[in-house]
């Protein structure tokens, strides 16, 4: 693999700058594919964005940027989409900098921005050689996630099509799963939380797998399947809703059918207990009945303090006297029994009668 670098002008690069859906993003005349396709989205914050240019028009370095050569003329950047899609859209007129967009800047002010010289290492070599590099050298202050280094490595049709469903600005995934889902999709969280649904956290051998699909239509319309069985079996929405493992439920529990109105029962009665300082897990909870989805609120240290001299440092189940730190406490009357986490309810149990009784 070839390597050499090289100075390359503001100017030549947003010459014929282009940034749609339809075009992708290019620049350098139409010879450089500014975003390539295992690339994410824009993902810098204004002051980000703004640094850029003031560092720009400072003069002051900006961090190397790194190219590859894909045939005579034509590029795509591997690491500094970020930078370079932050000086053209300021040039293109596409956002402006404490009120001045840059056809404000007088004419010498934008010749400092259009021949500021950028700092580019330009690579040469087979496909692989690349994706490895450009592992290597990410480098830059928004350091890539996992699925963003997964896309570096299935391309293709495919993950060109689940990105339009699940990681596109205002794309149809987050519209249908944002009330249900957590984290930032532009940056592949919902395309990772679905692939990680589906192929039952093998997302390497999934994505390996389809990579060569003309479509991720089966992706989609598994993730249709999802939220329409979340919206059938609990049409009143929670904001606890967003913290659910949805896909993990739908795989278990999708071939059975259940009231609907009784799981809202149930749901009322869990989110008024004071106990249950968890209510995401209530969800979990009314499939499995394993109250550790629910975090069941815990004896205070008086509370155990006053059952265990109440009970003289004896063992409610083996009898057996024990120091205090050796013991636990104990609902008498099981939770899911109604019994409260209050001291009338509270005994001590030996640390090993207490883990047998929770293995039972």
């Amino acid at each position: 693999m070839e390597i050499k670098l090289k100075e390359i002008t503001v100017r030549d690069v947003v010459k014929n700058y282009v940034n749609n859906d339809e075009e992708g993003v290019v620049g350098y005349d139409g010879k450089l594919n500014i975003r390539p396709k295992y690339q994410r989205e824009f993902v810098y914050k204004d002051k980000q964005r703004d640094e850029v240019i003031n560092t720009i028009n400072n003069g002051f370095p900006l961090n190397v940027m790194y190219w590859a050569k894909n045939c005579e003329d034509e590029y795509e950047v591997l690491d500094g989409q970020q930078r370079t899609v932050s000086f053209c859209e300021y040039v293109v007129g596409n956002f402006s900098i404490n009120n001045l967009a840059f056809h404000n800047l007088t004419q010498t002010a934008q010749n400092r921005i259009l021949d500021y010289k950028l700092m580019i290492y330009v690579c040469e070599g087979t496909d692989e050689e690349k994706l490895a590099w450009f592992k290597i050298i990410n480098i830059a202050s928004e350091p890539l996630r996992e699925q963003e280094l997964r896309n570096a490595i299935y391309t293709g049709e495919w993950l060109t099509d689940a990105k339009r469903h699940f990681s596109k600005s205002n794309c149809a995934g987050y519209n249908l799963g944002k009330d249900y889902m957590t984290g930032d999709y532009i940056r592949q969280d919902f395309l990772e939380t679905v692939l990680r649904w589906i192929s039952n956290n093998n997302i390497e051998k999934y994505m390996s797998e389809h990579q060569h699909d003309p479509n991720a239509n089966e992706l989609w319309l598994y993730f249709n399947s999802i939220i329409n069985w979340v919206k059938t079996n609990f049409p009143r929405y929670r904001k606890e809703m967003k913290n659910v493992d949805w896909g993990k439920l739908y795989n278990n529990y999708k071939g059975k059918i259940y009231n609907s109105n009784e799981f809202e029962n149930k749901i009322q009665q869990l989110m008024q207990d004071e106990d249950v300082t968890k209510k995401s897990g209530i969800y979990e909870y009314l499939f499995d009945n394993d109250e550790r989805h629910l975090n069941i609120r815990a004896f205070t240290d008086n509370q155990k303090r006053e059952a265990y001299e109440r009970q003289m440092g004896i063992c409610a189940n083996c009898k057996q006297h024990f120091e205090i730190e050796q013991m636990e406490g104990d609902h008498i009357i099981p939770w899911s029994r109604g019994g409260k986490t209050v001291s009338e309810n509270c005994q001590m149990l030996c640390s090993d009668c207490n883990s047998r009784k929770t293995d039972r």
